[in-house]
């Protein structure tokens, strides 16, 4: 039974939340419905991640046999791959051919980073506003069309095909990018060390530098001297140099986060865009964008504005705190 392979495999969700994939599917299988849905998550809209695009471009058979288990397992359920649009002229192809006469729709939508949250992409499939739900109930339970709903991102699947055939090696595919030698996609052990990410594939930098690890721009900052931990999240590293404009990096980051909060929620609207004027000044106010983060991270209702709130943190206390 794939369910309970899935369990002693150890597999966890790599799209960022970490949520172990056999007790996902197991609630979806168990819950009690007339019709049930399976998405494949491609949205991958965070900048510093491109394991998925790397995945279905070299790997579309495996991630749809992946899904074709899950349909399998799952009685009465049909299928759709959420796919980042601008991977439609690349992928499109690829993933038709691959998928056949499978009941999987590869849907084509625009859209923005706050569609890789579940619950906005359930929204839009139906055809709703570009919003994310309040939870409970989880997808599991009430999803797509209030049906119980398995949500897995594209690494995910492609697991679920090498545990199935029996060749999983507990690896993850990694993203390299920012000021390293070798950019790109880098398959190696799931609990490697950062460190030793970056020496095995060459990137290990000859500079003063600091890290952003594991959600792309909303992932971890973690110094030279904090590297003996796993990625974790969507498994990507970005190197920046200590050098650099301190305040060029904050209005990057408040910029994006800005432009991609839905709105929907108070704390994310009106936070994001207060930190984006106060960093707009040279010499901001730090108390208050202090409590800004503060306010962000406990009471957003979504992971946009929760982790939006993470690289500001560890960026005030860990580097900027030592350039001023």
């Amino acid at each position: 039974m794939i369910i309970e392979r899935l369990k002693q495999s150890g597999l966890k969700g790599r799209g960022g939340a970490g949520f172990p994939t056999g007790l996902k599917w197991e609630a979806v299988k168990n819950a009690k419905a007339d019709k049930k849905y399976i998405i494949c998550n491609a949205s991958e809209g965070e900048p510093g991640v491109a394991k998925d695009f790397f995945i279905l471009k070299k790997y579309p058979e495996e991630v749809i046999k992946g899904i074709k288990i899950a349909l399998k397992e799952i009685d009465n359920s049909s299928a759709y791959i959420f796919l980042n649009p601008k991977y439609f002229p690349k992928l499109e192809k690829k993933l038709k051919k691959a998928i056949g006469i499978l009941p999987i729709v590869l849907f084509k939508k625009p859209h923005g980073y706050i569609c890789g949250e579940e619950s906005t992409l359930l929204n839009i499939i139906e055809g709703k506003s570009k919003l994310p739900r309040l939870k409970p109930p989880f997808p599991t339970e009430k999803g797509l069309w209030d049906r119980p709903t398995l949500i897995n991102n594209v690494e995910t699947f492609y697991q679920v095909f090498q545990i199935a055939q029996g060749k999983y090696q507990a690896d993850r595919f990694y993203t390299l990018g920012g000021k390293v030698k070798k950019k790109g996609v880098f398959r190696l052990p799931e609990n490697l060390a950062i460190k030793q990410i970056l020496e095995q594939t060459g990137n290990w930098p000859n500079f003063d530098f600091f890290v952003q690890a594991g959600g792309g721009m909303s992932g971890e900052i973690l110094t030279s001297a904090e590297l003996d931990k796993p990625a974790g999240g969507a498994g990507s590293v970005i190197i920046y140099k200590r050098s650099s404009d301190p305040m060029k990096v904050l209005r990057q980051w408040a910029k994006f986060f800005m432009n991609e909060s839905c709105g929907q929620c108070v704390p994310c609207r009106e936070g994001t865009f207060r930190l984006n004027e106060a960093l707009k000044k040279k010499n901001f106010n730090q108390e208050m964008v202090n409590d800004l983060l503060f306010v962000l991270a406990e009471t957003s209702l979504c992971p946009l504005g929760r982790g939006a709130a993470v690289p500001f943190i560890g960026y005030l206390n860990k580097i900027y705190a030592r350039k001023n």
